[in-house]
């Protein structure tokens, strides 16, 4: 056995094997897998083999996409048959909502280069002829679609490995994984030990086990998942006789199950409520082509609505039932890329569509560890996406979730219930007695929006059809039985309520709870240059100046996004809540080795509340002796004030646009400055406000987002950045990068887009943009503009067509619709109320 390797692969599993052959395919011959028992004896084996290419994250369904084309390539390349089916992929859609979904998939389908055909139930049934097609509105189709055998792809992958030099040792157990102390990984196995540079777990449903050797815990956890085999069925059998094409991928989404041909007979796999988690403690050492005991009765409502879709399903025998484990994840997508606090330790896990996503995840996470970065945006699958919250009563609650809602309409707005709430602020219950209408993000409950006192939903518009069994359109009721808010693709019935937010902030002030926001303090002699050295803004110079600073790929594309605020003892960062994990994780890991820097996360010591609109300034001045004016207290600038009794560091700074501070405090004060601000602010209309109106705010100041605007997917240059960005001012990450890509040219530019003849439904994010039938570009967030009275989308177009007036088309849940580039920042260009 050998002692040394660049990279060790734990697992092999067909996600594990396909790691191994993308790293021998960059050149990292000299890579081993360590194989327990054989491969393809954990999920691998028992797995549908199915390769769905309908995914609602840009992230997965770029990886599902590579995967389709690269499993053909690979038949191919090693000679050997992958058992590969293309037979195509059909989604049945019995509600609007539903129609309204396959809608907006299919734009993001379109700008990420996957074919998808709309068919009627007409066309359906020519290509399904043993489908009923009563209810059904209609459907969409993968042509380029199918299924694979896992165990033949799994042994093709191991040949291509082995072909390029890697090795594979199977029936050899990892018994502990060491970092020594010149950085390297010493796995040790009961065949002896290998020292390697990289280690890749791909350990499925053993993935917390192999996370404790390492002292992390890997947010997943296996839920058993069962399907059906018949017995042959005579329609079947003649079909194949007469030649007559293999019938497609057929997946009734309102009734959570698929359905596909097998051997004459047919499959059926639904995806039932119920369905418990398992292997919490990982399976046991001896385990091996394991399946559990079959429960026939959690499957019987979705067997009646397949017999009633396909009659001929319940007019053949049983010929096997397969109970197995699927890992998965708190919100269903796999967890692909580095693991936190840990230097090449890298995961590849979590895949509840592991057949499907292996290829793609194996040729990314190669892509990340050979070259340094990944090639698409993979935030949607960063392991760091999860925090330490995600421990395993947590686990337990929302992976069976997510397994119960593989088929459920997966609403932009959605917000599901289970683990909640988690995490909450001092003022939780304050904004829950004003009509707070949670969200949750990173674990933390903040208000989306507020509800009127008293307000329902009508009951008339609840459900999406009560013959279906994935009919909830709505957040759960509250404690006294009120449904508050129904989800949609369109604006839905909260719309007039943010709009009534918006409006009081621009006219009056509003305050909002943003304590969800990451923090971190950064110190030490060595602080100022460190941090000049990796953001590519200047860092502030003078006491109480803030800049908006950006960590940027080697590539020049963008990873993080940091409001930085300089204070006599060091500086205070804020970033995205929602990506906490992953921001930290990265500083540390750049953090100089001499000790001249030190990092210190603040998110749960400091809260921080919003005060925003034009009366802002008169209610914080009745709460502080500080004087509040422009020359005293500049935008821009931060300063520590008293709040009546408490105190704050007071930033002037926000996201909506108006002016404003945010109040940065120490967490036990929240209530009481919040008390403080509502009292002084009642003569000003002061009103609360949540997440969507801010949002929508946002987006009429054309402000970026990641992964949205900012993503490692373009330059700054490309998302116009360049006001944030220094070349001149010294190296950092990215910058040489960025100076080659000026001279070449960008690939895309930011732009500002009014939409017209809008009623009901504004873009979202993934929208395909045409001029003149051509597909130019992708819409990257959107939404209602209450200030300006607008429909307005923020795009990335082909540079060449990136002038204030152009005109093009925005397809918009299968419409098409005018859209025209406007001015940047279309509410208050100039800044004028910021600066009031």
């Amino acid at each position: 056995m050998k002692t040394e390797a660049r990279a060790v692969v734990i697992g092999g599993g067909v996600v594990g094997v396909s790691t191994l052959y993308h790293l021998a395919k960059k050149g990292w011959g000299d890579s081993v897998l360590i194989e327990r028992k054989e491969l393809t004896s954990g999920s691998t084996w028992h797995a549908a083999g199915l390769l769905p290419l309908f995914n609602m994250s840009y992230s997965v369904g770029q990886i599902h996409k590579y995967s389709v084309r690269f499993y053909q390539e690979l038949q191919e390349e090693t000679g050997m048959n992958v058992g590969f089916t293309r037979c195509s992929n059909i989604r049945l859609a019995r509600t609007k909502d539903r129609w309204d979904e396959f809608m907006y998939y299919a734009g993001i389908a379109e700008t990420i280069g996957v074919p998808v055909k709309i068919l009627t139930p007409e066309q359906l049934k020519e290509v399904w002829p043993l489908c009923e097609t009563d209810g059904i509105l209609g459907a969409i189709q993968h042509p380029d679609d199918g299924y694979i055998q896992p165990a033949d792809l799994t042994q093709a992958l191991a040949k291509g490995a082995r072909d390029l030099g890697a090795t594979i040792y199977r029936n050899t157990a990892v018994t502990a994984i060491e970092q020594t102390a010149d950085g390297k990984w010493l796995v040790k196995t009961d065949k002896g030990d290998i020292t390697a540079e990289h280690v890749i777990s791909a350990t499925g449903n053993f993935a917390r086990k192999t996370g404790k050797m390492v002292g992390i815990d890997i947010p997943v956890i296996p839920v058993e998942h069962q399907y059906i085999v018949t017995e042959p069925h005579p329609a079947i059998v003649e079909r194949k006789k007469k030649g007559l094409p293999e019938m497609g991928v057929l997946r009734e989404s309102d009734s959570s199950w698929y359905m596909r041909e097998e051997n004459g007979g047919l499959l059926l796999g639904p995806y039932e409520k119920g369905a418990p988690v398992c292997y919490v403690d990982a399976p046991s050492d001896d385990s091996e082509y394991e399946l559990f005991q079959e429960d026939l009765e959690r499957l019987e409502p979705y067997i009646e609505t397949a017999i009633a879709r396909v009659p001929a399903f319940g007019e053949v025998g049983i010929k096997k039932v397969y109970n197995g484990a699927i890992a998965y994840t708190p919100d269903g997508s796999p967890i692909i890329g580095p693991a936190p606090g840990l230097k090449n330790f890298w995961l590849n896990e979590g895949h509840s569509f592991g057949v499907t996503a292996a290829g793609g995840a194996g040729w990314q996470l190669a892509e990340w560890i050979v070259d340094g970065e990944p090639t698409i945006d993979m935030m949607g699958v960063d392991p760091r996406r999860f925090g330490p919250y995600a421990t395993e009563g947590y686990l337990i609650a929302k992976n069976e979730e997510a397994y119960a809602n593989v088929f459920t309409m997966h609403y932009p707005d959605e917000e599901r219930s289970a683990a909640r709430p988690l995490k909450t602020t001092p003022v939780y219950d304050r904004m829950k007695s004003l009509g707070a209408v949670f969200g949750s993000v990173y674990g933390w409950e903040r208000p989306n929006w507020f509800a009127p006192d008293g307000y329902s939903v009508p009951e008339d518009q609840l459900g999406v059809g009560a013959d279906v069994l994935t009919s909830e359109n709505h957040a759960p009721a509250l404690e006294d039985g009120r449904v508050v808010e129904k989800w949609s693709f369109r604006r839905s019935n909260y719309f007039e309520h943010v709009g009534n937010e918006v409006r009081n902030v621009t006219s009056n002030v509003g305050v909002q709870d943003m304590s969800a926001f990451a923090k971190a303090w950064v110190r030490g002699p060595g602080a100022e240059a460190w941090l000049d050295s990796i953001f590519a803004n200047r860092i502030p110079k003078k006491i109480g100046r803030i800049a908006l600073c950006h960590l940027l790929t080697k590539h020049g594309g963008v990873r993080s996004e940091f409001t930085v605020y300089r204070q006599p003892g060091g500086f205070y960062l804020v970033s995205a809540g929602a990506y906490e994990a992953h921001d930290h994780d990265i500083l540390r890991k750049l953090l100089p080795t001499d000790g001249s820097v030190q990092f210190t996360p603040m998110t749960a010591q400091w809260g921080v509340l919003v005060l925003a609109g034009p009366n802002s300034r008169k209610v914080l001045q009745k709460l502080t002796r500080t004087p509040l004016d422009n020359a005293s207290f500049p935008w821009l600038s931060g300063k520590q004030i008293s709040v009546g009794t408490a105190t704050a560091h007071a930033l002037r700074v926000n996201f909506v646009g108006e002016l404003g501070w945010e109040l940065h405090h120490p967490i036990e004060q929240q209530n009481t400055i919040f008390d403080l601000l509502m009292e002084a602010g009642a003569e000003f209309g002061i009103k609360p406000f949540g997440i969507r109106a801010m949002t929508a705010m946002a987006i009429e100041k054309s402000y970026r987002l990641i992964p949205r605007e900012l993503s490692i997917e373009y330059s700054a240059w490309e998302s116009g950045l360049d006001r944030f960005v220094h070349p001149n001012k010294g190296d950092f990450i990215g910058r040489d990068a960025l100076v080659k890509l000026r001279e070449n040219g960008p690939r895309w530019s930011f732009v500002t887009m009014e939409v017209h003849g809008v009623t009901d439904c504004d873009a979202r994010g993934s929208e395909a943009i045409y001029k003149d039938g051509a597909l130019v570009g992708r819409a990257t967030h959107g939404g209602y503009g209450w200030r300006i009275g607008k429909s307005i989308a923020l795009a990335m177009v082909k540079p060449d067509m990136a002038e204030q007036g152009g005109e093009f088309e925005i397809k918009i849940l299968g419409k098409l619709h005018k859209a025209t580039i406007i001015g940047e920042s279309p509410f208050d260009p100039n800044n004028e109320a910021l600066r009031a």
